[in-house]
């Protein structure tokens, strides 16, 4: 389902929200449930990319290296560069495998807010 803002969509599952739930700063109760099938507005869709770690960056420096300038190499010194690549790529082919993440702000037809939400919650209305 391709999510914008301005779209109704439909909680596709009962929401047990926890914590404290509070009125001008006072805490009024324990939790708040929302029942599958509320109805509402999306706000707004935020896209939040696999962030890389320490190892995909060296990878992707390396790489970069080996690729520019390893015809250029003495071939002991290519041969250690591709090993160090060699190594790293489990970490790059992983995170290449990661998703974007969505998430969404949706105002319900009885007045809440649902921010934060993951967009597999939804349905479209």
């Amino acid at each position: 389902m391709t999510l914008n803002e301005g779209l109704r969509v439909r909680l596709a599952e009962d929401l047990t929200l926890t914590g404290s739930v509070t009125a001008a700063g006072e805490p009024v109760a324990g939790y708040l449930a929302l029942a599958s099938g509320a109805e509402g507005t999306i706000e707004r869709v935020d896209e939040h990319q696999p962030r890389s770690g320490a190892d995909v960056r060296e990878y992707e420096r390396l790489k970069s290296l080996l690729d520019s300038f390893g015809h250029q190499m003495p071939e002991g010194s290519r041969k250690q560069l591709a090993e160090q690549v060699a190594s790293l790529e489990p970490a790059w082919i992983a995170f290449q495998e990661q998703k974007v993440r969505v998430t969404l702000r949706v105002r319900f037809d009885n007045g809440f807010v649902l921010d934060g939400a993951q967009e597999e919650l939804f349905t479209s209305a």
